[in-house]
């Protein structure tokens, strides 16, 4: 719209496909597909953190994805931006839940493709999700400390100084799941300032294009 905040490029628009879908619990889910990349190898599904919903990410997402070579695909929680419904713990893994299975199906991206990518509380369904599905990666952005049950190959991201998820929770995750990388440790950043540091981005792409290949070989 005319009056937005953030004015995108009709080229930047007709890269994004937004649409509802119907979690198990029987709330609307809204969805964003960002196409940065024609034929991308990787599309990143991204639970992202508590106080942002889809409309305030949708920069962030076509610049990573653009970065990274990948394909974004995220979703609003119950309860936020025009997801219908509550938050509570059990709506985050349907909602996960629906937007894997839309992945899934409308746009026949198959597992092995697919990076789960969980920010802060995004980390919670991410991990959860891990658990109960085959995927190529996982990457757990300033996550909090849960149980580790995932098979794919794990990054973690934290900083030193975060004043939200302590960085204890970061090293605790790191010690204790097996598949883990090596981790992005970044020295002085806080809870959400991690994407400003030049290693963030580095270490996502050493990731994704060299890391991943190898652990599939």
């Amino acid at each position: 719209m005319d009056r937005a905040d953030f004015q995108y490029s009709q080229r930047e628009l007709d890269t994004i496909e937004v649409f509802l879908t119907k979690s198990s619990r029987g709330n609307r889910i809204s969805c964003m597909y960002v196409r940065c990349v024609p034929g991308a190898r990787y599309t990143v599904l991204f639970s992202h953190g508590n106080a942002v919903d889809l409309g305030q990410m949708s920069s962030f997402y076509i610049g990573l994805g653009t970065r990274l070579n990948c394909n974004i695909f995220s979703y609003d929680y119950s309860g936020y931006g025009v997801s219908s419904g509550k938050p509570s713990e059990k709506n985050l893994y349907a909602d996960i839940d629906a937007a894997w299975q839309a992945l899934r199906t409308r746009y026949g991206i198959s597992p092995d493709s697919i990076v789960l990518y969980g920010q802060s509380i995004g980390t919670v369904p991410t991990v959860d999700l891990a658990s109960r599905y085959e995927c190529a990666a996982v990457v757990l952005h300033s996550p909090l400390t849960s149980g580790m049950r995932i098979t794919s190959p794990v990054l973690i991201i934290h900083g030193t100084e975060d004043e939200v998820i302590d960085f204890s929770h970061g090293l605790a995750l790191y010690e204790r799941c097996p598949k883990a990388v090596e981790p992005l440790w970044v020295e002085g950043a806080g809870h959400n300032d991690i994407e400003l540091y030049s290693q963030y981005l580095e270490r996502l792409r050493r990731f994704i294009s060299q890391e991943l290949p190898s652990q599939r070989a």
